[in-house]
């Protein structure tokens, strides 16, 4: 589904993401700030470490290559995932996106505890001996955001540093090199957390003592109550977002549907931020006020288990559930994650003037047409 062009934002119908565990390239949404980046020259390409630490280092692709390469199964989610659904609720900012701004990817490369180990960093550190907290990751990509600058974000070092985060440095999608929509030639991706900090066309790498100032950091991606507004907002008063909250929906139809009387499947996804698996998808048929659990899978031929080392801690889980419909009716999702933790009912609680994380019950309305015959 096609967004908005400059810049370039496209999410996938609802039925095809849902169509596989791995979400293909081509279905996988589409998030830019700017231009999307030519990076031609792949030799002389290199990202530059620096900032708060002994030994500075520039690496080219061939050093990058030669660390081990390790594969994570990954779901990234858009901040602004559902942001249509809470703009009928009031207005909000941002870019309209349905339900289709995630996706699971098997992504390619070296972890990034790896490679600040080459530059002094030893794994599990949370403050480097100049002071060094956080990591900053500045990418290729300019934005009218940051004035032309370049976007940026940060994770703190302690996540940077723990190999069990398995923060990437990727080069790979799905076992083939990343295309520029997706970030060629590297990208972070930071598992568990909002899309914004797995920053694409990566340039240079930060160590400072304090979270990163840019834009989309410090005045954006940030979760306010339903009483502020633009009048009153004071972004200094919320911490930037990492982990997104547990989340849900139906992806085997759309928000209005029109069928005959019977048997329905339902089908979607379910996904919780900082490795948190799914306990329970429960599907209701009268708006909420009855509910049946759905079968969770991620694997085919693999049961699973929500926090088993079997099953990937990173990834969403695909549910479905047979239900009967028989007269009009709403039906809702809502998903629970092992931290117990439970999607909101109303998006009038969870309502912000940017929009973000609206991860309310998920409801469709079916209206059933009943045979003349």
């Amino acid at each position: 589904m096609f967004i908005n062009s400059a810049p370039f934002n496209a999410e996938p119908p609802r039925q095809a993401l849902v169509s596989s565990y791995v979400t293909p390239t081509e279905f996988f949404y589409k998030r830019s700030h700017g231009p999307i980046p030519v990076v031609d020259d792949i030799e002389r390409y290199s990202v530059s470490i620096k900032g708060l630490i002994e030994k500075p280092k520039e690496f080219f692709m061939k050093d990058i290559l030669s660390l081990p390469k390790y594969n994570v199964t990954a779901t990234l989610q858009c901040a602004g995932n559902r942001r249509t659904a809470m703009s009928k609720t009031r207005t909000v900012r941002g870019v309209g996106w349905d339900v289709c701004a995630l996706g699971n990817a098997i992504w390619g490369g070296a972890k990034l505890a790896d490679v600040l180990e080459l530059v002094g960093i030893p794994k599990y550190t949370n403050t480097t001996p100049a002071g060094g907290k956080f990591v900053e990751f500045v990418s290729v990509d300019r934005c009218k955001e940051e004035n032309g600058g370049p976007y940026k974000a940060s994770i703190p070092l302690s996540q940077a540093t723990n190999p069990e985060a398995d923060v990437l440095l990727a080069y790979e999608m799905n076992g083939e090199t990343l295309n520029r929509d997706h970030g060629y030639p590297l990208r972070v991706v930071v598992p568990g957390v909002i899309g914004a900090r797995s920053v694409k066309w990566l340039d240079s790498i930060n160590i400072d003592s304090q979270d990163c100032k840019g834009f989309f950091v410090q005045k954006d991606y940030k979760m306010f109550p339903p009483t502020v507004n633009w009048d009153n907002i004071d972004w200094s008063t919320r911490r930037p977002q990492m982990d997104f909250p547990v989340q849900s929906a139906i992806c085997s139809l759309e928000d209005v549907n029109v069928g005959r009387h019977g048997k329905i499947t339902v089908k979607g996804y379910a996904v919780s931020g900082g490795g948190r698996g799914i306990e329970r998808v429960d599907i209701s048929t009268d708006g909420g006020k009855t509910w049946k659990e759905a079968s969770r899978y991620q694997k085919p031929g693999i049961q699973y288990v929500a926090d088993d080392e079997k099953s990937d801690k990173w990834a969403w889980v695909l549910f479905e559930a047979d239900v009967d419909v028989q007269s009009n009716t709403e039906i809702v999702a809502k998903a629970v994650d092992i931290a117990a933790n439970v999607q909101p009912e109303k998006v009038e609680d969870i309502w912000n003037l940017r929009g973000i994380l609206n991860t309310s019950w998920h409801r469709v309305h079916v209206q059933v047409r009943h045979s003349s015959m």
